[in-house]
């Protein structure tokens, strides 16, 4: 229990359903949605359509999506919500154009947005309410607007200097950064959400809606066709899981990169993580040095599932110990990693469970803040540029090809003990959100902390070469940190974000949502 001399948050308790997410309104809709008899994934699909339109820096309907849900006694299943590179793209025209990546806000980093699509399926094959009910409250907010939040502002603030041409009239307030209060529309999302209530997915991929995202891309230089977004279709995948001491972390399959936190996992399972300091200097160093493995491991094999070949390898315990034992625990190794490609990203995360014990664990971006930068001409899509996740590299799984899927950040989790899963959860912050499923899992498991202060705990993350420490730890393991030869830094912002629910042993559901961001867990 939190000492209530200090600020904090306590757990929210429910009984009937609850979500947690990374805005009021879109947790707000999410559980309207249950008390008028939607299940979980209603509420998530309603509830992540919202989050568009209260935070459009980090997701829309120009996005992709990636889904965990599970009820009963049945499986865990998983959706591959993300897009493909436009068929008539390859690598080898952006070598040839002098390229070393992706270029991060052009139309080539633009694919084919995925989202709608997988919310349109998951609606007819998972929901109840159908998609008409879905979408109203995001055609609403859309319409009548949304006060901006004020982690909202600030990242607005940030990340608007790469809008561009029209994007710029769509997501800017008589040009200029909205401030926190400030009513934001979007009348053009609402009349494409009206269209998709009415006539499904075929009205988004096809058609006028489709015609402008291409003509827009087309005009600067793209390659997108209309066969790219008519051919658009999520894909079912089976989920992949590790076992952390007595709890599994169940995590998306590739393109995602859930294998990185697994890897992450074992590695740090090498050492009595349990009986060091939680804040100390020794756990924020190991933590810092098995995700440079990690993710070195990850940035080597990971892409499109079609092209990810030593997925065994990565999740294999004898892969993990190889990799623990090259970790000096008094010394930082040379950063191991080396991105292919851009890492900052944005993202939303929305987790809900509805009384009959459906969980949901969903996750839904733009990739960078304002995605491309790139705003269709006359609706105002935003759209993503996941291409930029891509390699230039000939030869590379992750290399970019046409129709392929690049390597995805964004991860949905659950926990799973016995069997039965406990907590559908999700990290946001881009290239963190491994390592934040590997804390946050660390920090229930090894420390017994409950989810809201696993979440409150400070963090720190190695990111290329760059040791981040939250100003949530102290001077002095800042100082240790940096003698053991890390470069250390306090973030500008805090690191990523996160929401859990705990579906408890009594049957009361226990949400936990992240000060860093906006939002709330609410339940009834």
């Amino acid at each position: 229990m939190r000492d209530f001399h200090f600020p904090g948050r306590s757990p929210v308790l429910a009984t009937n359903g609850m979500c947690a997410t990374s805005h009021p309104l879109g947790a707000k809709t999410a559980i309207d949605i249950l008390e008028c008899g939607g299940n979980a994934m209603d509420a998530a699909i309603a509830g992540a359509l919202v989050l568009g339109i209260c935070e459009p820096q980090m997701t829309g309907i120009g996005g992709d999506c990636f889904v965990l849900w599970q009820q009963g006694e049945a499986d865990v299943q998983a959706l591959n919500g993300s897009g493909r590179a436009p068929a008539a793209l390859d690598a080898a025209d952006l070598r040839n154009a002098g390229e070393t990546t992706v270029p991060i806000q052009s139309a080539h980093s633009v694919t084919i947005p995925g989202a709608i699509d997988a919310f349109c399926y998951l609606s007819e094959t998972v929901g109840k309410l159908g998609l008409d009910a879905l979408l109203a409250p995001a055609i609403s907010a859309a319409e009548n607007g949304v006060p901006v939040a004020p982690r909202a502002a600030f990242d607005w603030e940030r990340d608007a200097t790469v809008l561009q041409g029209r994007a710029r009239d769509y997501y800017l307030l008589d040009g200029q950064i909205p401030q926190v209060g400030q009513l934001f529309r979007a009348p053009g999302q609402a009349d494409v959400l009206r269209r998709v209530a009415k006539n499904g997915r075929d009205a988004f991929y096809t058609g006028e809606i489709a015609e402008d995202m291409i003509n827009t891309l087309t005009a600067l230089g793209g390659r997108h066709t209309v066969e790219d977004f008519a051919n658009a279709a999520c894909t079912h995948t089976t989920p992949i899981s590790g076992g952390y001491k007595d709890t599994d972390v169940v995590e998306h399959p590739p393109n995602g990169h859930g294998a990185t936190a697994l890897l992450m996992l074992n590695i740090l399972a090498q050492f009595d993580i349990a009986n060091m300091d939680p804040f100390g200097t020794l756990r924020t160093h190991l933590e810092a040095e098995a995700a440079k493995l990690a993710y070195d491991a990850r940035n080597r094999f990971l892409a499109d599932a079609d092209y990810t070949t030593r997925l065994d390898h990565m999740l294999s315990m004898d892969t993990a110990k190889a990799l623990a034992a090259l970790i000096d625990p008094g010394k930082a190794m040379a950063d191991a990693t080396q991105i292919s490609g851009n890492t900052h990203k944005d993202t939303i995360y929305i987790t809900t469970v509805d009384r009959d014990g459906m969980s949901v664990s969903l996750i839904y971006s733009i990739f960078n803040g304002f995605g491309s930068g790139i705003a269709s001409d006359k609706f105002g899509i935003l759209l993503q540029n996941r291409g930029s996740g891509f390699t230039l590299e000939e030869g590379h799984p992750n290399e970019l090809k046409s129709g392929k899927r690049p390597m995805h950040t964004i991860i949905p989790g659950m926990l799973r003990k016995k069997g039965k899963i406990i907590m559908p959860f999700g990290v946001m912050g881009g290239a963190y959100q491994p390592n934040g499923h590997a804390r946050l899992a660390s920090n229930i498991v090894d420390f017994g902390m409950d989810p809201q202060t696993a979440i409150d705990a400070p963090r720190a993350f190695s990111d290329r070469g760059d040791m981040k420490v939250e100003k949530g730890y102290t001077d002095t393991v800042r100082q240790e940190l940096a003698d053991m030869g890390h470069t250390v830094s306090i973030p500008e912002t805090p690191i990523g974000g996160a929401q859990a629910i705990l579906i408890r042993d009594d049957g009361v559901l226990e949400g936990a949502s992240d000060p860093r961001k906006d939002g709330c867990a609410l339940g009834y």
